[in-house]
């Protein structure tokens, strides 16, 4: 899919182009599948291509997805001149809440006097499409956030168009993407973070958005960690949500593009830091998801896991817990309602499940890295701290 955060619906939360209000709720019965930006743009530089050597726009254009799909898409914008061509189409995510659908995509394509030498495809960002500002994405600095998977999809559709209609190899062609808005609409996603500024990115590997998909949000992951790491930063912090994030910096004092989100996939980023390992990982999170990782929990959903009440009464009576304390914790509706009885008796509770999630976060990285777990309340206010 192109980008989903589909969890914690208490608030907004976004991720890499996609903004899920509080009102949203995921639709019943089976989800219709969409298109990725890249898709859409492929789809639009091909009939702009195709218009620029015949003078005709194909409308619906078709195009062949990497893994053989053939979607059609209806063009909203055809333009043609002598120089240039510019088509576009209207993006469908299908049931997928992505801040994109319903944005135009639109392509521009030029054709390039080489001088008799082959110049190929250069692509260019245009309005609402960003640039790449930071090292330790796909993409070098100073080019447009146009990612690898939708480039090959435009250079192999322009490559059998002038194979088709004899284009000789004597030049180029310029592709220009934009999106109209989409810097606005970036503001939502986490490009700035990543060092993409100006706008959106063009996406996209399989051409495809999968509804509600957890994938992307692990990509964003990873590569939030790569351009940590590529920007020289030993000391990441991951956090479960916007309060913990926020309250963790304060703590930490890092910059922004030190971190990451990691949502309720902690399994996800600590496998990633596995292979690519940081000096030093702050884990960031309310009582009630960190609980669940010192339990062993490495997807933190509700839907996917669930707080072992009784484990943290075991804790209580570790701490030296009155045996009503102790039946009240086992009766207890939530982690929080349990801290907050601990905390009440003066029994570091937070301390405790603090650090046995430092001991699972460290047996799932397996390495030298330094681990520290910090526990938030919904004020922000720490209430538990281990390692």
């Amino acid at each position: 899919m192109e980008a989903f955060a589909p969890y914690d619906r208490a608030k907004p939360r976004s991720i890499k182009g996609i903004e899920i209000a509080m009102s949203d709720r995921k639709p019943d019965g089976p989800l219709k599948k969409g298109w990725t930006t890249g898709a859409c743009a492929t789809a639009a530089a091909t009939a702009a291509y195709q218009a620029l050597l015949t003078g005709d726009f194909p409308d619906p254009v078709s195009i062949t997805l990497p893994r053989g799909e053939e979607p059609s898409f209806p063009l909203k914008r055809a333009e043609l001149s002598e120089a240039q061509a510019t088509a576009s189409v209207i993006k469908d995510a299908g049931d997928d809440p992505d801040v994109t659908h319903g944005a135009e995509i639109v392509v521009t394509v030029a054709l390039e006097n080489g001088g008799g030498k082959n110049q190929g495809v250069r692509f260019h960002a245009g309005e609402g499409v960003g640039t790449v500002t930071r090292p330790g994405l796909a993409l070098a600095v100073g080019e447009p956030a146009i990612n690898p998977g939708p480039r090959a999809m435009i250079e192999t559709v322009i490559e059998g168009l002038a194979r088709k209609y004899g284009h000789g190899q004597g030049g180029g062609v310029a592709v220009t993407i934009a999106v109209p808005g989409g810097e606005k609409l970036a503001e939502k996603t986490l490009n700035g973070r990543l060092g993409i500024e100006g706008g959106l990115s063009i996406l996209g590997t399989t051409g495809i958005v999968i509804p509600y998909s957890c994938s992307s949000w692990i990509h964003s992951i990873h590569r939030g960690v790569d351009v940590a790491r590529a920007s020289g930063h030993g000391h990441l912090a991951a956090a479960t949500g916007r309060t913990s994030e926020a309250a963790g910096q304060k703590v930490l004092g890092l910059p922004d593009v030190a971190l990451i989100d990691m949502g309720d996939f902690a399994g996800g980023l600590l496998k990633c830091l596995r292979r690519n390992p940081v000096e030093k990982l702050t884990l960031a999170g309310g009582p009630g998801k960190i609980a669940k990782l010192a339990q062993g929990a490495m997807d933190l959903h509700s839907s996917k896991s669930r707080v072992d009440m009784g484990a943290l009464a075991d804790m209580l009576s570790s701490l030296g817990a009155d045996s009503a304390t102790v039946e009240a914790v086992k009766d207890a509706a939530t982690a929080g309602e349990a801290l907050a009885a601990a905390g009440a008796r003066g029994l570091a509770l937070g301390d405790t499940i603090a650090r046995r999630a430092r001991e699972v976060a460290l047996a799932t990285l397996a390495g030298d890295t330094e681990v520290e777990v910090m526990i938030f309340d919904r004020s922000g206010k720490l209430i538990g701290h281990g390692g």
